[in-house]
């Protein structure tokens, strides 16, 4: 592709094309050289026993994983901000393979950090796409260390977090401290995501990460999400996308729902949740405890995308009515120089009851496969 005769911006979004392009073409060589299929890494089975810290860092026998950070952080001048911070890791060879040296391509490895800038009414977003290095990206095992050139998420000497990302206009410097044990979604150690086996992940939160630090040079405060999810398998085909949602209540319960949504627009079976009580303990929401609507839609000019807006989420057995409201629609990010995904990831204010008392909060909204079917990279 000839990219010295464009526009500095186009440029750098065409040179990000061929890199991912490159990438994946080395993918897809290496794993016909070797008849690497998607078995030869590991499947989410259930049986799987979490233990910690060594389940905050890389599983590298299997095939896909994420460290998925969103967060509402307010300044002292009283500023306000969402943002996304996440690492993925995207096997290229499973880790049992012997290694000839570190340089060997094992695992792609593309990044994400985006800003909801309240007061600006403005929404940015950076990727980035590398090869596992030990200069360009990686993910420690045994302990939580991923970073993709200069963003990280660490685990510092007292056992907290530090969340670091800085691109463009935009610089983030959180030091995190959970409240809560990690939430382990789903039984039996899966979260179940088609009716067949492997179709499936390993998959907990950190549900209420207190944090202190800077935005844009500006200390601030907020609270944190983090999801950590590794597993081998992508949607069937008959599954278009799915709905996330994660809700901070002040009562100091959450709540984690999915949506899959097939490609006739019913949801799947499999969907589900959890609901974490304040004591930190985890209920499983199956598909039919749960009810999501939205009341609008909003068309994306860039993608073309048509999301839903305005939502209205319902656990009627345990007296759960919230409504979620966008800060603002156009929370979109369009990934083409890394994951080449179109996907909604969004703040939101909650408001509404639970159990009868009247409860505010704060949560994020993921919504993949409103452009075309999601299919994993």
């Amino acid at each position: 592709m000839e990219t010295r005769n464009l526009k500095p911006e186009t440029r750098k979004e065409a040179t990000r094309a061929v890199l991912f392009w490159f990438l994946v073409s080395s993918f897809w060589f290496l794993s016909s050289a070797f008849s690497l299929q998607p078995s030869a890494f590991k499947f989410a089975l259930p049986g799987y026993e979490f233990e910690f810290p060594r389940d905050h860092g890389a599983h590298n026998e299997y095939r896909t994983e994420w460290w998925y950070y969103t967060g509402h952080l307010r300044t002292a001048n009283g500023r306000r901000f969402g943002f996304e911070v996440t690492f993925f890791r995207v096997g290229v060879v499973p880790g049992d393979i012997a290694r000839e040296s570190s340089w060997d391509l094992q695992h792609l490895m593309p990044a994400h950090f985006a800003i909801t800038d309240v007061q600006a009414k403005d929404f940015r977003y950076y990727e980035k796409l590398n090869r596992a290095s030990p200069f360009t990206a990686g993910a420690a095992t045994g302990r939580l260390d991923a970073f993709n050139e200069g963003w990280r998420a660490t685990t510092n000497p007292d056992g907290s977090w530090r969340l670091v990302a800085k691109e463009g206009k935009d610089s983030l410097d959180l030091v995190l401290r959970t409240r809560k044990p990690p939430a382990i979604h789903g039984k039996n150690g899966v979260s179940i995501k088609a009716l067949a086996l492997g179709y499936a992940s390993h998959y907990y939160s950190m549900t209420r990460l207190e944090a202190e630090g800077t935005i844009n040079g500006e200390r601030c405060t907020g609270q944190v999400w983090m999801d950590h999810e590794f597993g081998s398998s992508a949607l069937r085909e008959n599954q278009q996308g799915w709905d996330w949602f994660s809700i901070q209540l002040d009562n100091d319960a959450e709540l984690m729902l999915y949506i899959i949504r097939r490609t006739d627009g019913t949801p799947d079976l499999t969907s589900a949740g959890s609901l974490i009580t304040s004591d930190g303990r985890v209920i499983h929401l199956r598909r039919d405890q749960m009810r999501i609507t939205s009341a609008r839609r909003w068309k994306s000019k860039r993608s073309g995308a048509t999301y839903p807006m305005g939502w209205r989420v319902e656990v009627p057995s345990f007296n759960v009515a919230l409504t979620l409201k966008p800060l603002m629609q156009n929370q979109e990010l369009v990934t083409r120089g890394s994951t080449q995904v179109t996907y909604w990831e969004g703040a939101v204010d909650v408001q509404g009851s639970f159990s009868g008392a009247a409860v505010l909060g704060e949560g994020y909204v993921e919504m993949t496969g409103y452009d075309r079917a999601f299919r994993a990279p």
